[in-house]
């Protein structure tokens, strides 16, 4: 699968994440086909510009916020949503993760 492939299968991905909800980076990896890419997928999102993707969705696989070069801003975007954070985790995470509905 080529970078572009896998890039655009990401944002699809990102796309479906529903207000409210959070997916890990391994989780978007793994729906879009390489459950190795964690990093990468965290790569595209720290360069993903489009305001219509909702990249604070995606966090870290331990419930933290995760690596976001604005982490007040994905904390707030996340605080907006509805989601409780305490420090820089996600409180409910496992209740709060989604998982695409094949």
């Amino acid at each position: 699968m080529s970078s572009t492939l896998f890039t655009k299968r990401v944002l699809t991905i990102v796309r479906q994440i529903p207000r409210g909800r959070v997916a890990t980076y391994g989780d978007v990896a793994t729906m879009a086909g390489r459950p190795a890419a964690s990093r990468a997928v965290g790569n595209i999102m720290k360069g993903c510009k489009d305001p219509n993707i909702p990249c604070h969705r995606v966090v870290r696989s331990n419930g933290q916020v995760g690596g976001y070069s604005e982490t007040l801003v994905k904390q707030s975007l996340l605080k907006a949503e509805g989601i409780a954070l305490t420090g820089r985790r996600l409180r409910h995470f496992t209740r709060l993760r989604w998982q695409r509905d094949w």
